[in-house]
Formats: structure tokens, sequence, C-alpha cells
């Protein structure tokens, strides 16, 4: 057994695949070319971290805090750190897979997610919301307790160095992408009227491709992949049988505001602690809180009497063909649903963190290392996203209607 999770955690197993997709080393791919690349070949340079544990990056070398690198040549000039030069060789697997992995990132938290809300039906954005915090929470707080390393640099080529800070496994992408992926095919069969099996190959594509692009983007094992659809499988499984019971509780019951919001704000408070920054916690706490926001905004949406939901008598629905007016409504609901939710973080994260650094006395030329203190991290990321969540569910339904749009 040792000898096989040695042989999936192994960093070449991952080059190798890189390789194969046509990432590669600009050594290795002046070996395949028999001398020097030249100017045949187009080189792209990734700041890596030479010395360090992976997994750990102290606060000051963090990838937000690195300074600019000055240019040369086909290289950098920075001190103290390797600079792995790499040309891309498939173009097409690049895009695809570097696509794949935003998946997992903040920008689909608050676009393509509420976009289900939007689009479909709020319920299987609730559903979603729901499941996609219980593993991401779950995965997040395993890799911080478990503390094992990500793939080696070099032979690996990584090119996502913000997360290079976090420990490797569980990879809470693979986690996501398998949660999202089959609880909206588990819930949309009671909603929707769809063929099955297509949505089944959908949901293996997409969670397939996150999964890929975490060993194509270098940033986890064979290992940290395997595990996170596991994990992520075993938690939908156990819980599976409750999500009726707890839509209940969330929708009807009096004391569902209270606990929703304090309970994920326990949560974030009491995050494992490390010995060096890392953006686990503050990820954590955006997760949390656009749950803890949408929680208390379908709970009053449902004391209103105007879920947006379809009517129980007319379920599950038909899809409606896609006409002229239909894409132009959807693309204009998405426009103005996007650009209310990036407005807002906006706001009230510029509001919060103001606040924060004046309660706490952080002088302005502090700023850009102070919002990484917990005490000024969690409450401005809990306080930003639950807000977020409460505009999504509860205020911008009702703009669609003012708007015409819905």
């Amino acid at each position: 057994m040792s000898e096989w999770l040695d042989y999936l955690s192994d960093s070449t197993l991952v080059a190798r695949f890189q390789r194969r997709c046509g990432l590669v080393l600009f050594d290795a791919a002046t070996r395949d070319s028999g001398g020097s690349t030249g100017t045949d070949h187009p080189l792209r340079t990734i700041t890596q971290h030479a010395g360090k544990t992976p997994g750990h990056v102290s606060e000051s070398e963090h990838p937000q805090n690195t300074p600019k690198h000055k240019h040369e040549k086909n290289g950098y000039e920075v001190n103290g750190c390797v600079t792995p030069q790499y040309e891309i060789r498939n173009w097409p697997l690049y895009v695809l897979f570097l696509l794949s992995a935003a998946l997992g990132h903040e920008v689909f938290y608050i676009t393509i997610l509420p976009g289900i809300h939007w689009h479909l039906d709020p319920f299987l954005c609730r559903r979603l919301v729901n499941t996609w915090t219980l593993v991401m929470y779950v995965g997040q707080v395993l890799k911080d307790l478990l503390k094992l390393p990500r793939p080696l640099s070099p032979p690996v080529i990584k090119l996502e160095m913000r997360v290079d800070a976090e420990y490797g496994l569980p990879s809470t992408h693979a986690m996501a992408a398998t949660a999202i992926s089959f609880s909206l095919l588990l819930s949309a069969t009671s909603r929707i009227q769809f063929q099955f099996e297509v949505g089944l190959m959908i949901a293996v594509v997409l969670s397939s491709l996150v999964c890929l692009s975490r060993l194509y983007t270098g940033m986890h094992s064979l290992l940290d992949v395997i595990c996170g659809v596991l994990l992520s499988a075993v938690l939908m499984y156990l819980t599976y049988p409750y999500w009726e019971a707890f839509d209940r509780f969330q929708l009807t019951s009096s004391l569902s505001p209270v606990v929703l919001v304090a309970l994920p704000l326990f949560l974030s408070y009491t995050y494992p602690t490390l010995d060096h920054y890392s953006p686990t916690c503050g990820d954590t706490t955006t997760i949390l809180g656009v749950a803890a926001g949408c929680s208390v905004g379908y709970w009053t949406n449902t004391q209103l009497g105007v879920t947006f939901e379809p009517p129980h008598g007319a379920l599950p629905v038909a899809l409606p063909p896609l006409t002229a007016g239909m894409l132009a409504a959807g693309a204009a609901r998405y426009l103005v649903g996007a650009t209310v939710l990036l407005a807002t973080r906006q706001v009230v994260k510029a509001a919060s963190l103001w606040a924060l650094f004046t309660l706490y006395g952080v002088a302005a030329g502090d700023a850009g290392s102070a919002w990484r203190r917990r005490e000024i991290e969690v409450p401005y990321k809990f306080v930003t996203y639950t807000v977020i969540g409460l505009v999504n569910s509860v205020l911008i339904n009702r703009l669609f209607l003012l708007l015409g749009i819905l």
C-alpha cells in the first residue's frame, strides 16, 4: 500500500503528464530539440521559490508580496529564486486546462455559480451552495491539518503561484468540481426535464477536466486529486439522505438565520492556525460567508412568499427552446447580475477594510500586508461575501423584474 501511495504522490508522474500535454521545461525542451531553443520556441517563465518546503511560502515571499522582476532576455533576475522556463507546445490544451482550473477560483464563486440562480432555478443554486460549502470546508481544514506538500518544482512546472502557499492533499478543486457537478445532477432530476445520461456525461466531463487541470497546472499530485474526488463522493453519500430535512430547516425555521450565520462565523474564527500565511483561511471564510448570506437570503424570500422558484405542481419543468429573445434576456441578466455582485464586492470590501484598519490602528503604509492578519482578514471577507450572498439571493431577481428581463 505504501508503495502505491508513494507512486501516486510522486512529482515525476505530474511532470510526465505535463510533458505529454505539451508543457515542457526549458531544459527538457532543449534536450528534445538537440540543443538551444534560440528563438524558435516561445518560452514562458514563472517564479518558484528555492529551498522551501512545498506548501510553505513565508509572508514576505508570498506571490502577492513578491516585487516585480527585472526581465533579461529569456529569463528573470530574481534574488534567491529559481525561475524555470517552459515551452507550450499544445496551446488548445493549455487554454482548456487553465479555463478548467478557473472553475475553482473566486471569480467563479461570484459570477458563474449565481448564474444557476438567475437562469435555471434558485432551488438548484441553494443546493449547490450548501454542498459546495460542506466539501470545501472539510477539504481546506484537512489540508492544514495533514500538512502534506504539493509536487516538487522542478521537475513540475507550477502555473498558479498564488495557491502554492497552501498544502496539497486533498485537492479542493477536485472536491468542488465533483460536488458541484453531481449535486446539480442529483438535484435537477426532480426539477428539470432532461435525459439523465446526458447530464451524467456532462457531470463526468466537467469534473474530470477540473481534476486533470490540477495535474496540468502542477498544483497537485495524482494522490491529491484521487483523495479529493473520493472524499467529496463520501461526503455527498453520507449527507444525501438529509438534504430535504436541511432544506426545510434552512427555509422555514425561525432559528435558521441565527444558526446559519453564527456557525459559519464560528468556523471561520476557529480555522486551524499555521506558522506562516496561507490563503486557505481567507478562501474558506469567503465560502462560509457566501453560504451564510445565501441562507439568510433564501429564508427571507420564503418568509416573504416570493422564492422565484417554479411552482411545485409544474415540476419537473421543461427547458424552454433557445430563442434570440431568450438568449438576449439571459445575457442581460448575466451582465446586470455580475456587475451588481462585483460592484457590491468592491464597495463592501473597501468599507469593511477601512473600518477594520481604523479599529486596529493600521497605518496607511502597512495596509498592503495588514489585511493578512486574521483579526482583519476573517471579518472583512466574511462580511463582504455574506453581503454578496444576500444581494444575490434577495435583490438581484427583484432587480431583474424591475428591468423586465426575468
